[in-house]
């Protein structure tokens, strides 16, 4: 979670400016340092404990210093990315496109999992996201850079057309232009024709884990819940295995 961190200092920083106040002195904090610490103690985690996974079993998932329980979010999170790895690989063989598809997933997991912890998608995510896919079409599928560019353009203007319908229906914002960001950036990665699929399948798993939540857990009733993760789910798997999904989808809608 470093860089919902990261973005943080840095809001604080520009509004200390905009107020004309004082710089705060702050370490230096990146992706890279400080090394990682552990929430509640604050130790720093030696090496072999923050190794991928390992780490995390072998202390049982607890910090070595205090015996504090450490989310298993951790190392779920390090699976998923071995999985897309491994699905990158075994779809699209040793190639430069597996790499440019696993970047792409990996990003997607990212932004997935900053937006469940914080409901924010950060510009520093999805921007580069929508230009590597442009990029990508244009190095491995030159034929779909128009394609690109106009999903790139639908996809965002879909969801701001929805955002500001609720909001003028209901008075309230039911999504944040986050959202429309990382659509853009699926548009351009998969094509125009994809992002109905795209948002089916957004919807309809947001809409199936939505309800249940709310079901098995009543205080979470009226909460707002972020879209981006289905978003973002649903584009790893159009990324992965879209060209049976679409053929299926064309099947079943026509």
């Amino acid at each position: 979670m470093r860089l919902p961190a990261m973005l943080m200092l840095g809001w604080r920083a520009e509004a200390r400016e905009a107020l004309e106040l004082p710089e705060e002195e702050s370490p230096h904090f990146n992706l890279l340092v400080p090394r990682s610490i552990c929430p509640q103690c604050e130790t720093p985690i030696a090496w072999h404990d923050n190794l991928p996974v390992i780490g995390w079993l072998k202390r049982r998932g607890r910090c070595a210093s205090c015996e504090t329980r450490i989310s298993p979010q951790y190392p779920l999170v390090e699976m998923a990315g071995a999985g897309l790895a491994l699905a990158a690989l075994a779809i699209f063989g040793a190639t430069w496109q597996a790499l440019f598809i696993y970047a792409a997933c990996l990003t997607l997991l990212a932004l997935a999992v900053i937006d469940l912890r914080t409901q924010l998608l950060p510009d520093v995510g999805t921007l580069p996201l929508l230009w590597a896919g442009l990029l990508y079409q244009l190095l491995f599928q030159p034929l779909m850079l128009s394609s690109a560019v106009i999903g790139a353009m639908a996809g965002y203007l879909a969801l701001w057309s929805v955002y500001w319908l609720f909001k003028l229906v209901t008075g309230k914002e039911g999504m944040g232009y986050g959202d429309f960001k990382l659509l853009a950036a699926l548009g351009a990665w998969l094509g125009w024709q994809y992002l109905p699929m795209v948002l089916i399948l957004s919807a309809g798993v947001g809409a199936i884990v939505g309800i249940a939540m709310q079901l098995a857990l009543p205080r979470l009733r009226g909460m707002p819940m972020p879209f981006g993760p289905f978003l973002a789910s649903a584009g790893m798997i159009a990324l992965l295995v879209g060209e049976p999904l679409m053929a299926a989808y064309i099947g079943w809608t026509f």
